[in-house]
C-alpha cells in the first residue's frame, strides 16, 4: 500500500465518483445489485464462514470480551439474518425522488421536497460482520457511495463480504466504488476519514462510547451518533404482574451484547414487594450468573430471595452493562421513573409496563429517548423489527435522524420549484 493520505485520498475520490452514478441509478438496477450481492455472498459462503473462523480464533487469542465475540460470529443463523435483509431492502420502497408537501403559491409557481441521497456516507464500525453488507445494502438503495472502516477484530471476514459486494455490483453495471471496505488496520485511517470535507457529507460510528465520543469530537464533518444503550423499564403500580415478568425478562435475558438490551429495572414503589423477586427470580432462572446492582429497597426486597445482589453506585445508573448484570432501583412515582430516566439514561430505548392510558400517554410524551415503548420489551428497538430492512445504526441524536437509521435517514430532502415563466415582483 502506498502511504496512507494517498490512500485515502484515491478512496475518497472513488467514493465521490461512484456517488454521482449511484444518485441518478433507478430502483431497478439498484435492486438488481442487491439481488447479484446476495447470490454472491451465497456462492461465497464457505469462503465467508473461514475467514470469519480466523476472525474469532484471533479474537479469543487477543482476549476479547465475551460481547465483541458475540458481535463478531456469523453463525448459519446469522448468515441466513444477513440475507434476508437484502431481500427486506429489495423490497423497500425507493425513497429517491420521492416527492412531497407539493402546493401552489399566490404566484402561481408549485412548490415541494424531493428526497435525495447524502453522498457519500463514512461508516466506522466495530465487530458485527454482518453491519458490511446491512450498511452497503443500504447505502446502494438510497444512492449513497458508502466507506466502510470495521475493526481490526473483523478485518479477514470483512474483506470477503466485501469481495462479494463488489461482485455484485460489477455484473449490475453499478462501480464498485460504490462500497469500498478499506484495506488497512492503520487506526489513523479514521483520523483521515472523519477529516475529510468535501469528499464525505456524513460520518456513522456504531460501536463502544469511546470510540463514538472520540469521532465526535475529532470529525470534521456532520456525524450521526449514538453513545450507548442504557435502556430502561419501568414497571408502574398498575400493571399486569405476568406481563411485566415475561417483557422484562426477555429484555434482558434474551441477549447480552445487543444495545437494545435492559440495563436498568425501575419499579414502582407501591408493589415492589411483590413485583421484583417475581421478576428477579424469572430472571435467575433463565440465568444463575445474573447479578443485580441494587438500590437500598431493593436491596431489602431481594435479601433472602436467593438471586445474586450487590450494592448499586451512582455509576451503576449509567452503565451499559452487555453482561449479564441489571441495575434495580425502586422509585416513588411515575414523576420519579421519568426523571431517573431522563437523567441517567443514553436516550436510546425506554420501555413503561402499565395498564394505564393516562400513565403510558405521560412517559411516551416526557421521555425524551429515540424509542418509546409501552408494554413491549426494549429488544423490538431494531431497524428489522421497525420494518425499515436493516439498520445502519440507531441514532440517539435529535438531528438528523433519530432511532433506528434506515433507508430515510440515509437521505435529506431538497426545495423543487416548478413554474411557468412566473417572475417575482
Amino acid at each position: 500500500m502506498t502511504d496512507l493520505s494517498t490512500y485515502m485520498n484515491d478512496v475518497g475520490v472513488r467514493a465521490k465518483t461512484a456517488s454521482a452514478t449511484l444518485a441518478r441509478a433507478d430502483t431497478k438496477t439498484k435492486n438488481h445489485a442487491l439481488t447479484c450481492i446476495k447470490s454472491a455472498l451465497i456462492a461465497q459462503k464457505d469462503e465467508i464462514l473461514s475467514a470469519n473462523e480466523i476472525d474469532i480464533q484471533n479474537g479469543k487469542d487477543k482476549g476479547l470480551d465475551s460481547a465483541l465475540l458475540d458481535r463478531l460470529i456469523i453463525s448459519d443463523k446469522v448468515f441466513n439474518g444477513i440475507l434476508s435483509s437484502l431481500d427486506d431492502v429489495i423490497n423497500l420502497a425507493d425513497p429517491i425522488g420521492e416527492m412531497s408537501e407539493m402546493t401552489y403559491r399566490p404566484s402561481g409557481i408549485q412548490l415541494g421536497k424531493m428526497r435525495v441521497p447524502l453522498g457519500v456516507i463514512g461508516m466506522i464500525y466495530e465487530s458485527r460482520p454482518n453491519v458490511t453488507i446491512e450498511a452497503g445494502s443500504l447505502a446502494i438503495k438510497s444512492g449513497n457511495a458508502i466507506i466502510l472502516r470495521g475493526g481490526s477484530e473483523a478485518f479477514h471476514s470483512n474483506q470477503v463480504l466485501a469481495h462479494a459486494v463488489h461482485i455484485g455490483l460489477e455484473q449490475a453495471g453499478l462501480p464498485t466504488d460504490s462500497v469500498q471496505v478499506l484495506t488497512t488496520t492503520d487506526r489513523n485511517a479514521v483520523d483521515k476519514l472523519i477529516a475529510m470535507v468535501g469528499v464525505v457529507d456524513v460520518i456513522i460510528p456504531r460501536g463502544g462510547r469511546g470510540l463514538i465520543e472520540r469521532i465526535a469530537n475529532n470529525a470534521r464533518v456532520p456525524v450521526i451518533k449514538h453513545l450507548d444503550g442504557n435502556c430502561h423499564t419501568y414497571v408502574d403500580s398498575l400493571t399486569d404482574m405476568d406481563m411485566a415478568v415475561k417483557v422484562c425478562v426477555n429484555a434482558k435475558t434474551s441477549r447480552y451484547s445487543p444495545c437494545n438490551v435492559m440495563e436498568t429495572l425501575l419499579v414502582h414503589a407501591d408493589i415492589a414487594n411483590t413485583a421484583l423477586p417475581q421478576i428477579a427470580q424469572a430472571m435467575h432462572g433463565v440465568d444463575d450468573a445474573m447479578i443485580f446492582r441494587v438500590c437500598d429497597k431493593s436491596k431489602e426486597i431481594l435479601a433472602n430471595t436467593g438471586v445474586n445482589i450487590e450494592p448499586a453506585t451512582d455509576d451503576d445508573w449509567y452503565t451499559e452493562y452487555l453482561a449479564p448484570m441489571l441495575a434495580v432501583k425502586v422509585v416513588d412515582d411515575l414523576d420519579h421513573a421519568i426523571a431517573h430516566i431522563n437523567h441517567y439514561g443514553s436516550h436510546h430505548t425506554d420501555v413503561i409496563i402499565t395498564n394505564s392510558y393516562e400513565n403510558s400517554g405521560r412517559f411516551i410524551r416526557e421521555v425524551d429517548s429515540s424509542s418509546v415503548m409501552v408494554n413491549a420489551s426494549s429488544r423490538f428497538a431494531d431497524g428489522f423489527e421497525y420494518g425499515l430492512g436493516a439498520e445502519i445504526g440507531i441514532s440517539t441524536d435529535k438531528i438528523h435522524a433519530r432511532g433506528p437509521v434506515g433507508l430515510h435517514g440515509l437521505t435529506s430532502q431538497k426545495w423543487v420549484v416548478f413554474g411557468h415563466g412566473e417572475i417575482r415582483s
